[in-house]
């Protein structure tokens, strides 16, 4: 951003003054009219490009990376080839990491786990996930996203920004900015990362994953905590009233004014706004965080850890309140899905953790009214190998990386449920049929919220950058309402 351009477009004390009179009307508007009908702050004056399907997001990254083919994507005849050296055929050259690439095998290690049937469409769901298989009529399976990383930090990096190397915003950032906020007492964009009780040695979670890289700071996500305030700072200092904080935010927004006034950074606005959202989260935020007000058949359905600050199961109840309360993207990034060596051991663990809070949100959602304009995302940024990585049983294994094929699911505002789109190779290794690229899923993200994502583009080092990249990505049609 130009910040001399930006001084010169920016509001001044007398089109402020002009205005307000038409200002205060549309407040008064405002105030009389419905929660749901209240127009968006600050975003693009031609966003959305058309009509969307969904009003806010909830993506639910399960950082690590699952085991596809052991949780929806189910390959029956690898039971025939256990201990078996996958063919060079399907392999075919393609890239490894270096924790398996001087392995003298690559011995195929089938799913202990039972699959079935469930729903209309027939998805295959193992029985790690119970609560999913019931829900497939209100999902959207993708089985053969894909992308070119293969190791864990330039691959979340590359689905969060659209670049595997980081400084690009990420998608909350993006939709911040293109979109505006539905409220004025939260963030637009909240990011939450609960506890595990898988594999404890996990990836670490960088806040550039929820940066805004680019684009002015304030399109951050700010990101919640389990313990403490939730949010940095968030209490008063001892001896410190809330009047005494107005008069020094008041004072400290006259001095960074003047600062504007002189220097022109956007910045400095940011700072401005900042402080004042800031103040006005010592309420909301302890607000939404209580859920003392939850009727307790809600809490049981979202299971027995919803009550323990920091879990899945909390930050999932969290989000459906956070959609109530018109937050516009919130994301929550659980780890420990970086199973090379212990399937059989650490898998269970991950599933259980999100499994019935996944379903009770989707299903809170639904009972609410909320789910048909609010667009649930579920998945990691790779998959796994059907290759064994360590010691091979029966009962237990370990997989490697793989990114030429893996599972997410998607559901609400604009995508259409109970469908099952693409197909894998019986080794789940390669794509057999209708590919998506991680593009095409941030694209089909951006449609369902109004966005055509090759619209959608911020000038930066001489280019305009998009989310999507330059090359020719398109939106899933096929599951697309």
């Amino acid at each position: 951003m130009d910040p001399i351009q930006q001084h010169f477009t920016a509001i001044t004390r007398r089109h402020f003054f002009g205005q307000a009179g038409l200002g205060l009307g549309a407040a008064a508007l405002t105030s009389i009219l419905p929660q749901s009908s209240a127009v968006a702050a600050g975003g693009l004056p031609d966003l959305p490009h058309f009509a969307p399907k969904a009003k806010r997001a909830i993506y639910l990254f399960m950082a690590g990376a699952p085991c596809q083919m052991d949780m929806f994507d189910y390959k029956p005849k690898m039971d025939d080839m256990f201990d078996q050296d996958l063919p060079e055929s399907i392999r075919q050259g393609q890239r490894l990491t270096t924790m398996t690439s001087g392995q003298e095998r690559f011995p195929i290690a089938p799913s202990k786990y039972k699959f079935e049937q469930y729903g209309q469409g027939g998805a295959w769901v193992s029985e790690l996930m119970p609560y999913h298989a019931r829900m497939v009529d209100d999902i959207a399976l993708l089985k053969t996203v894909h992308t070119e990383a293969i190791n864990h930090d330039p691959a979340i990096t590359y689905i969060c920004t659209g670049h595997q190397l980081p400084g690009r915003a990420s998608l909350g950032a993006w939709l911040s900015y293109g979109l505006g906020s539905m409220n004025d007492s939260l963030p637009s964009f909240v990011v939450m990362t609960p506890s595990w009780t898988g594999r404890q040695d996990a990836q670490a979670l960088y806040n550039r994953l929820w940066g805004s890289g680019f684009l002015p700071s304030r399109y951050q996500g700010v990101s919640l905590r389990s313990s403490g305030d939730p949010v940095l700072f968030l209490s008063d200092p001892p001896g410190v009233t809330r009047d005494m904080r107005r008069r020094m935010l008041d004072r400290l927004a006259r001095f960074n004014q003047r600062t504007l006034d002189r220097i022109g950074d956007p910045e400095t606005q940011t700072r401005i706004e900042q402080a004042e959202m800031a103040f006005r989260m010592q309420s909301s935020v302890p607000e939404l965080t209580d859920i003392s007000d939850e009727p307790q058949h809600v809490l049981d359905m979202y299971g027995p850890d919803v009550k323990k600050p920091g879990t899945y199961a909390a930050s999932c109840l969290l989000a459906r309140r956070m959609a109530e309360r018109g937050v516009r993207f919130t994301q929550i990034f659980h780890r420990g899905w970086d199973q090379h060596f212990n399937v059989g051991g650490d898998l269970p663990k991950q599933c259980q953790d999100v499994d019935q809070p996944s379903w009770a949100l989707i299903q809170d959602l639904k009972q609410r009214g909320l789910l048909q304009d609010t667009l649930v995302v579920w998945g990691g940024e790779f998959g796994r190998t059907i290759y064994c990585q360590g010691k091979l049983t029966r009962e237990n294994y370990g997989r490697d990386h793989h990114p030429r094929c893996f599972t997410i699911w998607m559901a609400g505002g604009g995508i259409r449920s109970g469908v099952v789109h693409g197909e894998t190779d019986d080794f789940s290794y390669n794509v057999a049929e209708n590919p998506v690229h991680i593009h095409d899923l941030n694209a089909t993200i951006l449609h369902c919220l109004g966005i055509d994502h090759r619209r959608l583009s911020f000038r930066f080092q001489g280019l305009d950058v998009r989310l999507t990249g330059v090359e020719e990505q398109n939106p899933v049609q096929a599951i697309l309402a």
